[in-house]
């Protein structure tokens, strides 16, 4: 007699209890945990592991190349580049996490990924500054609002806002300490917010690395949508940390990390050369803008 493990693979009865009983064992190994979150934790861990080996028949040889393949994300990540966030990304972990944890809420405005390239300490800048710091790529008007669900306006709101340039790159992944196309600035009276960026482009992922060969071995692209990033930070409510993606960028359908929401797709409006600007500002050339109103979930209580 045999039971069915797989829709290819069936395992005999008495290898099978072998398993399910190592399973046990382990599991039962976290019963002296005093802290029963982490207990949780560990246990599901175990379970969905031990049920993914055995669904695979998961050879030893994959598992020392599973190993491998850690061991490498470890190697190459810094205090300026995270291999892992890069794997959990790329896995759909970090958005599937975002999921659970940003409930829908009203009309409040839907999370995405924060990335591997938020900065702490950025620096500030006034309503309608300039937060490119001579960052290569296409001047762009951004204006919006921050509300809660009632609709209510909040002032001072706090939003950090980052992007890449017109060459794909953070301001992190170049050698010369720059501090580009990143800043933080805060709502008025009103609940309103102003600035001048970059006009979002599609750039890859690091891929030099085995996140990188991943990709390439399964067939994926690492390639983003383009988008700018926004953290935003009031007291009482749910931080939100999100992106809005240009409408019209053909990879909003294979965005390499899943991020893209269709709430979160915008109309960047091209505007032509000698087109006045809203604060009067002089760009040479083209510009774009754009408009992003943000309303914000409580805070759990």
């Amino acid at each position: 007699m045999t039971r069915k493990a797989t829709a290819m693979t069936t395992v005999p009865a008495q290898q099978q209890d072998r398993e399910e009983r190592l399973t046990e064992l382990v599991v039962r190994s976290f019963d002296a945990c005093a802290n029963p979150r982490l207990q949780r934790l560990m246990v599901g861990l175990v379970r969905h592991l031990h049920a993914y080996i055995r669904e695979v028949r998961l050879t030893e040889a994959e598992w020392a190349e599973a190993i491998d393949f850690l061991t490498r994300c470890g190697h190459i990540t810094t205090d300026k580049r995270q291999e892992f966030i890069l794997l959990s990304d790329t896995l759909g972990a970090s958005m599937q996490t975002i999921a659970v944890n940003n409930e829908a809420y009203g009309e409040a405005t839907e999370a995405s990924v924060v990335g591997p390239f938020f900065v702490e300490g950025s620096p500030e800048v006034p309503l309608g500054g300039d937060i490119s710091n001579g960052a290569a790529g296409e001047a762009c008007w951004v204006e919006g609002s921050v509300r809660d669900t009632e609709g209510r306006p909040l002032p001072g709101v706090l939003i950090e806002v980052w992007e890449a340039d017109e060459d794909g790159r953070y301001d992190v992944q170049y050698d010369d300490d720059r501090t580009a196309a990143r800043a933080h600035l805060y709502t008025d009276d009103d609940g309103n917010y102003r600035f001048w960026g970059i006009t979002p482009t599609p750039y890859p992922i690091p891929h030099d690395g085995p996140v990188g060969t991943m990709l390439e071995t399964v067939g994926r692209s690492p390639l983003r949508a383009s988008h700018l990033h926004f953290m935003v930070v009031h007291e009482g409510y749910r931080t939100l940390v999100t992106h809005i993606f240009v409408q019209g960028d053909p990879l909003l359908d294979s965005d390499a990390v899943f991020g893209v929401k269709e709430s979160l797709v915008q109309h960047f409006q091209q505007q032509p050369d000698g087109t006045p600007t809203p604060d009067g500002r002089k760009v040479d050339g083209t510009w774009s803008a754009v408009r992003f109103d943000i309303v914000l979930a409580p805070a759990r209580t």
